[in-house]
């Protein structure tokens, strides 16, 4: 690595090293001193790295120093496009603690009148979805004419088949000389294709997955697999547990069945409004709530710390999305353990992706309230 890249913390002002230091961040992650100068020299770049390795401050720092470098505190400078509600929230919260200038969430499902209010104070940063920003644009609520950069946020999820139209069409409504910048633990074809004009940045794999996170096996039936959770739950004690679906209407589910036997828990349901969401996820965040439990919708981008637990109750068509789901835990260096709850062709599946992804995967059984390895 060049001494440049070593020294990526170097360029920022002192006002953001403050306010890093503040929030206990003294040292640049391996994708932040790779990507940061790439940014701040003004080029558009594509680039990926694993889940917990510090992506969003990669893109975030430099943008930022640039802004506040700026005098003039009045001009849209930045927008950043994430595919769900929680992602967007999140990096608006990454970004006001590193800076005083204005900031916007702009998500689908709020108030429009709310939002042109809310653009009345001239952000200098806005965090939104797709069809939001683009509809904000056309009304001409949102004026992209002096913008320094656009970013997209696990953008391989944002290029999937129900919201390539939206993510074009935002692309679509930037200034030509508009900085792009897309990032992804997961970055496929589609991405690449996108972002052809960018600098490809792939970091080198850290083993985050193999070395730093627990795989274990657990075998149930599908009408026993909530049963099974109840115990294991009484069993480990997780810390902090965050339980994935990938039915959505299975989160409320598991959600009444974990109440109704008086366990604390949350849930971000299809059906929930944005602000039981936030609520849901404010209380596990906060430790409040020690379980949460989610469809694929909180698998991407989500950065909790010290989730120590991820159940999965099933395991996701898309391989990509395990990755996203397991990447949840053992984040800024910690540990943690990640449990599939599954039925014979579940774990037959899970045997294929120990092997495709390097894993070790343990097989458990809860027995007489403790959790052991199972019996040959």
């Amino acid at each position: 690595m060049s001494d440049k890249k070593q020294k990526s913390f170097e360029i920022l002002s002192t006002n953001i090293l403050q306010k890093l230091s503040e929030n206990g961040i003294t040292q640049a992650t391996n994708v932040q001193n790779e990507v940061i100068p790439v940014i701040a020299a003004g080029k558009s770049v594509i680039f990926q790295s694993e889940t917990g390795t510090g992506k969003t401050y990669a893109y975030l720092l430099p943008l930022v120093n640039k802004i506040e470098a700026d005098a003039d505190t009045t001009k849209l400078r930045v927008i950043i496009c994430a595919p769900t509600f929680e992602l967007a929230s999140q990096i608006n919260l990454a970004a006001k603690k590193i800076t005083d200038r204005k900031t916007a969430l702009l998500i689908g499902g709020a108030p429009l009148k709310r939002q042109f209010e809310t653009l009345k104070e001239k952000p200098q940063i806005v965090i939104g979805t797709a069809a939001r920003l683009v509809e904000l644009i056309r009304l001409k609520k949102l004026k992209v004419q002096d913008l320094y950069c656009a970013v997209f946020d696990e953008c391989d999820r944002l290029l999937k088949k129900e919201s390539f139209e939206d993510t074009d069409n935002l692309r679509n409504c930037l200034p030509k000389e508009c900085q792009i910048i897309g990032c992804s633990a997961t970055i496929n074809k589609a991405a690449r294709i996108f972002f052809a004009d960018a600098e490809n940045i792939k970091m080198q794999d850290e083993f985050i997955l193999s070395k730093r996170i627990e795989h274990w096996a657990i075998y149930a039936e599908l009408r026993e697999k909530i049963d099974f959770l109840r115990k294991f739950l009484a069993a480990e004690n997780p810390g902090k547990a965050l339980i994935f679906t990938s039915r959505s209407d299975q989160v409320e589910n598991i959600y009444k069945k974990l109440t109704y036997k008086h366990i604390d828990c949350a849930a971000l349901y299809a059906k929930a409004d944005k602000q039981e969401r936030k609520s849901a996820i404010d209380r596990f965040r906060n430790g409040k709530c020690k379980i949460l439990i989610t469809s694929d919708l909180g698998a991407r981008g989500l950065d909790i710390p010290d989730i120590t637990h991820i159940i999965q109750m099933d395991l996701p068509e898309d391989d990509d999305f395990f990755i996203h789901r397991a990447g949840r835990t053992a984040r800024a260096g910690k540990s943690g353990i990640n449990v599939v709850i599954g039925d014979e062709f579940e774990l037959r599946h899970y045997a294929t992706l120990e092997k495709k992804f390097g894993l070790t995967v343990y097989p458990k059984q809860i027995r007489n309230g403790k959790i052991t390895k199972p019996e040959v």
